[in-house]
C-alpha cells in the first residue's frame, strides 16, 4: 500500500481552494482537527463552505477561520459558543443551514455509504421541513433528506499508520469517523503517527482505505468550550 504521510499541516491541506466544500471533524473542541485549521488560515482560501457539528469558539478553532472571513456558509448543528458566528448571521455576511444533530450525522453518513437519501422523522412539523417531501410510514410521518460530502474532509484521530488506518479516542470518535469516509480527499492529522502493522486492526475505526493523507500533528490545546466549577 501507498505511504500517505505528509510532512505536515501545510503540506496537508495543498490543493484546498477557494469556493470548495469541507468537513471538519469533532464535537465541540474534542477531537478538532488544531493543526489543519490554523494551516488553511495560513493557506488563506476563501469562501468556502464548512460542515461541522460546531462552529468552534471565538479564538479557537473554526472560529478562526470565521474571523478571517474565510467561511462562506456553515452547515451546523450546535453554533452556540461563537460570538462572531452570531454577528456575521445577523448581519447577513454568512450562510448557515441548521441541522437536527442526528440528522446531520447521518447525512455525512449517507454521503460515505453512497446512499443519496433517506427518510427521517426528526424535524416534522418545524421549518426544518419546509420545502422537503414528507411521507408516511407506519402513521408516522418522515422528510426526505439528501446525502452530504465533500471536497476534502479533515479529521482528527488518536493514533494512526501510515496506510491511514486510524484509531480514535474518547469523545473524538464522534463525527470524524463518518466525515473520513465522505470526502473526495480525507486528511488525518493524528497525535501518534506508528509504523504500519503495530495497530490492532480489531480496533481500527476508521480503515486506511478512506485516507489519502496523513500527519502526525503537536502543540494540541485541547480546549474546553466552558469550565463549570464545584463550590469547595
Amino acid at each position: 500500500m501507498a505511504n500517505k504521510v505528509v510532512k505536515d499541516a501545510d503540506k496537508a491541506v495543498e490543493g484546498i481552494k477557494s469556493g470548495m466544500t469541507i468537513m471538519l471533524g469533532g464535537f465541540g473542541l474534542c477531537g478538532i482537527p488544531e493543526n489543519s485549521i490554523q494551516a488553511l488560515l495560513k493557506l488563506g482560501a476563501k469562501d468556502l463552505t464548512c460542515i461541522s457539528n460546531n462552529a468552534g469558539v471565538d479564538d479557537f478553532g473554526l472560529g478562526l477561520l470565521l474571523k478571517t472571513r474565510q467561511i462562506k456558509k456553515m452547515i451546523s448543528s450546535y453554533v452556540g459558543e461563537n460570538a462572531e458566528f452570531e454577528r456575521q448571521l445577523l448581519a447577513g455576511d454568512l450562510e448557515v443551514d441548521l441541522i437536527p444533530q442526528g440528522t446531520l450525522a447521518e447525512r455525512i453518513r449517507a454521503g460515505g455509504a453512497g446512499i443519496p437519501a433517506f427518510f427521517t422523522p426528526a424535524g416534522y412539523g418545524t421549518e426544518v421541513a419546509e420545502g422537503k417531501e414528507i411521507r408516511e410510514y407506519n402513521g408516522k410521518n418522515y422528510l426526505l433528506e439528501s446525502w452530504l460530502k465533500a471536497d476534502f474532509s479533515i479529521v482528527k484521530a488518536w493514533k494512526g499508520d501510515a496506510n491511514g488506518n486510524l484509531i480514535y479516542k474518547g469523545t473524538a470518535r464522534n463525527f470524524n469517523p463518518m466525515m473520513a469516509a465522505a470526502g473526495k480527499i480525507t486528511i488525518a492529522e493524528v497525535e501518534e503517527l506508528v509504523p504500519v502493522g503495530e495497530l490492532d486492526p480489531n480496533f481500527i475505526h476508521t480503515p486506511g482505505v478512506y485516507v489519502q493523507r496523513i500527519f502526525q500533528g503537536d502543540r494540541y490545546e485541547k480546549r474546553i468550550e466552558q469550565r463549570t466549577f464545584r463550590e469547595n
